[in-house]
């Protein structure tokens, strides 16, 4: 399924959770005929997945005489070199106001786990957010509720009620994804809420992907749920 169809990105598209966040961010940038990528937190420097890079401290004023997309800007390196600086809010909200081009951004980190709950000062989502996407991964699901899968596993255990080392259950994904602790936290009242179960790579998996699915739909702030395989930039099943 086209990720178009499946996502219906438009505005600022802010992307949260674990389990593959930066794949997302790729995979619509490279559908889509015009987008921004970006964040507002660090993300690894990601030159060779957009069509042009720019370090600015004034995006708005790049991407008004922009002419290569996708486009990728931001506002200079961190320490290690290996990553980029993310934007303060403000300035992603004065970017939104500078072109109708998608603005795609990833707003917190996960250091590659499969399933997150936010920190105290994350994520940092734009005012002007029009679509969040948390995203989990149906891998998850079997697993130990530790750090080797789970990013800040003691934050997941206090919204889920489980204890850290016990296995992740399906309805764990459900919780996190609907909390104003989780997959909740921060979303602007006005903006769509589409979650990705990521990594849905077999028909077990798929199953695991819809059986979540299901459960958040019954939330009011979910419009719709996407399976997808993010690392083959395409989605699965779009349950709604």
């Amino acid at each position: 399924m086209d990720l178009r169809d499946a996502f219906g990105p438009s505005g600022v598209v802010s992307i949260v959770g674990a389990g593959g966040k930066k794949s997302t961010l790729y995979a619509l940038a490279s559908e889509l005929e015009r987008a921004v990528v970006t964040a507002t937190v660090r993300i690894p420097v990601f030159d060779d997945r957009v069509e042009r890079l720019v370090v600015t401290g004034d995006p708005a004023r790049t991407v008004r005489t922009n002419d290569a997309w996708p486009l990728g800007v931001v506002p200079g390196r961190d320490d290690d070199r290996e990553r980029y600086l993310g934007y303060d809010l403000e300035t992603v909200d004065v970017l939104a106001s500078a072109t109708d081009a998608p603005i795609l951004l990833k707003a917190d980190g996960a250091r590659t786990r499969w399933l997150k709950a936010p920190n105290d000062d994350e994520p940092q989502i734009p005012s002007t957010t029009d679509l969040v996407i948390p995203v989990a991964s149906a891998r998850v699901v079997g697993e130990s509720l530790d750090a080797r899968r789970v990013h800040r596993p003691e934050r997941v255990a206090a919204i889920t009620g489980r204890t850290v080392g016990e296995s992740v259950r399906a309805e764990d994904l459900v919780t996190v994804l609907t909390h104003d602790r989780g997959g909740l936290k921060h979303v602007p009242s006005d903006a769509r809420v589409v979650p990705l179960i990521n990594m849905v790579d077999d028909e077990t998996l798929v199953s695991t992907g819809r059986e979540v699915a299901t459960e958040l739909l019954s939330h009011p702030r979910i419009d719709r749920v996407v399976l997808g395989r993010m690392d083959r930039g395409r989605a699965v099943d779009v349950v709604e």
